[in-house]
């Protein structure tokens, strides 16, 4: 079996003197797609956060293409190839659109196709329309755009999406998918936490769903989707 592209084992981690992580563990190959489910609180964010350096992992290990983050700070993180589309996109409000996506451009990677502001604005063109807006004048479906695009012009490998379609119109929930799916035929990794279950079984390889900071079940996410008794079970309310 191949080395995966991303790797954590045992992964703790937690906000003060309160633990949520109890031993994680997640595998991503290169080019694969992840989609991470689970009920509101059960540690998906915290989770992610802790990959980007965001939160300190208290113990176990995370290795991307065989570095580990364990200590790195998130610029360093982001700049070994990891891209974040964080929940409630936290686009800067007071630059234009294209400022926006400039502020995080960094040098292409070797072997891969960069991403520059006409590759987003082809694979966006509301983006483009808006580019002169500022960032606290356009709808909520195109920062969300615009977060992509922000995180693709780090040119990553892995593509990171905490609530990819979260409170978005069904059309530009619609856009949102046909994108990640380009993307992912384009071969770049993706983790995808998402409350749309078919829609993640249409584009994600494997699943992982995290209870209590835990992951209590991983699998096939079209098998995962096609089961009403485990759906029910891990996701219901």
């Amino acid at each position: 079996m191949s080395t995966p592209l991303l790797a954590i084992e045992g992964l703790t981690a937690g906000y003060g003197g309160t633990p949520v992580l109890f031993g994680v563990d997640l595998a991503v190959p290169a080019g694969g797609a992840l989609a991470l489910m689970g009920r509101n609180g059960m540690g998906k964010t915290t989770t992610m956060r802790a990959l980007m350096g965001l939160v300190p992992p208290r113990g176990g290990t995370l290795i991307f293409d065989g570095t580990s983050l364990r200590g790195l700070r998130p610029h360093r993180i982001a700049r070994l190839g990891l891209g974040l589309v964080p929940e409630g996109r936290q686009i800067f409000p007071t630059l234009t659109v294209e400022e926006n996506l400039v502020a995080t451009a960094a040098p292409p990677r070797p072997g891969l196709a960069p991403w520059t502001l006409e590759r987003v604005y082809a694979l966006f063109p509301r983006l483009a329309e808006r580019r002169r807006h500022f960032g606290n004048r356009i709808s909520g479906g195109e920062q969300q755009m615009l977060a992509i695009g922000r995180a693709l012009m780090t040119n990553p490998r892995l593509l990171i999406l905490d609530e990819a379609t979260e409170g978005l119109a069904p059309l530009i929930r619609a856009e949102i998918w046909r994108v990640l799916s380009v993307l992912k035929g384009e071969g770049l990794a993706l983790i995808v936490i998402d409350k749309h279950v078919s829609a993640l079984a249409g584009l994600c390889d494997q699943v992982a769903v995290m209870e209590k900071g835990r992951v209590v079940h991983a699998g096939l996410a079209a098998d995962f989707a096609e089961d009403a008794g485990l759906v029910g079970r891990y996701l219901g309310v």
